[in-house]
């Protein structure tokens, strides 16, 4: 994990050179939108995606130009993540809870992106912009809401709790004007397993993301 922090900051600053070497602009931005996470479990060839729940994220990036196409943009983001579980998944019979209810998780993790842009000129408003790039993430708080139930999930690296770290890959493409502005949209698709379990070697629980927002470089 710490191998994976330290090459997304080696990226970042390898960017940060070349773009002094070419003179090309350090350009930053703040971004914000509606994020749509859901979760996948697996099990050998078998995967079943849970309902998809609505969030949102807010963050910065900082945009790295290598030539006139290329660039790097690292950045990093607040996002909340998590999944839907109805009674077609599991079956809740307790007689605690009512079995017509959903049961929300919900994931706060502060994210740590960092992808490479290719920018094409459209006109003389502006240009489109495509992506894609390693992600890593934190766990900051985390927590189980059942009907008018809400309880906090504890994680840690035991057996049974839910991890702090999350990593995976962004794919993002979008369109900014000349003023600054984007509307932009996104998907993260996470490549660990979020969960220690006694069978952890056999399921896999990750977390997907599709968001889309508004954005601002100045």
């Amino acid at each position: 994990m710490k191998t994976l922090v330290l090459s997304l900051l080696t990226v970042a600053g390898l960017s940060f050179a070349a773009s002094a070497q070419t003179n090309k602009p350090v350009t930053f931005g703040v971004k914000a939108g509606v994020a749509f996470p859901n979760m996948t479990v697996s099990s050998g060839s078998t995967s079943i995606s849970f309902d998809t729940k609505t969030s949102f994220y807010v963050g910065g990036t900082a945009e790295f130009a290598i030539s006139d196409v290329v660039s790097i943009q690292p950045g990093l983001s607040f996002i909340g993540k998590g999944t839907k579980l109805n009674n077609d998944n599991f079956a809740f019979g307790t007689d605690d809870f009512d079995t017509d209810e959903k049961v929300t998780l919900n994931f706060n993790y502060l994210e740590l992106p960092v992808n490479v842009l290719a920018n094409f000129k459209l006109g003389n408003s502006g240009k489109f912009f495509v992506g894609a790039g390693p992600y890593f993430a934190y766990l900051i708080n985390a927590n189980v809401k059942y009907g008018s139930l809400k309880e906090d999930i504890k994680f840690g690296e035991n057996e049974s709790e839910f991890k702090r770290t999350d990593f995976g890959i962004n794919f993002l493409a979008g369109y900014q004007l000349n003023n600054g502005i984007n509307i932009h949209a996104g998907y993260g698709l996470g490549l660990s397993s979020i969960a220690d379990t006694d069978l952890s070697d056999e399921i896999t629980f990750k977390n997907k993301v599709f968001s889309v927002g508004l954005g601002f470089s100045f």
